[in-house]
């Protein structure tokens, strides 16, 4: 199982990197979804896949009695899924208001610094 994960998070990778080496801005959102689902399933998969009990101690006992699944990774995996929602959600409406300032989501063609039809910028004061 370990191994289908590996691949899987190998293949998210992949597709996060094409998609945001982009030049459209809207591809290169759905890059940083991708490689935030990957990080998430790369968590998981480190902390170990298998049927194991709840982490629950029985209060007569101050250590587990048996194999019990680890509870960090899950914790981690929570933070990280509501850190990369709101950096998305974030991403999302910078994309947007970019979009209605410039009207274009191509990087090449968002030039207000350094318009193409004009030399270069001065380059000593």
């Amino acid at each position: 199982m370990e191994t289908v994960l590996s691949v899987a998070v190998a293949c998210l990778f992949a597709a996060a990197v094409y998609l945001i080496t982009s030049r459209r801005i809207i591809r290169m959102l759905l890059g940083v979804v991708l490689l935030g689902n990957a990080v998430n399933l790369l968590i998981f998969t480190a902390g170990r896949v298998g049927p194991a009990a709840p982490p629950i101690i029985p209060g007569n006992l101050s250590v587990p009695a048996s194999l019990i699944a680890n509870p960090l990774p899950q914790a981690l995996i929570l933070t990280a899924i509501v850190i990369s929602f709101s950096f998305f959600a974030f991403l999302l409406v910078l994309t947007y208001r970019t979009y209605e300032d410039l009207e274009t989501d191509n990087t090449d063609e968002m030039r207000l610094a350094e318009p193409e039809n004009e030399g270069l910028p001065p380059l000593g004061y």
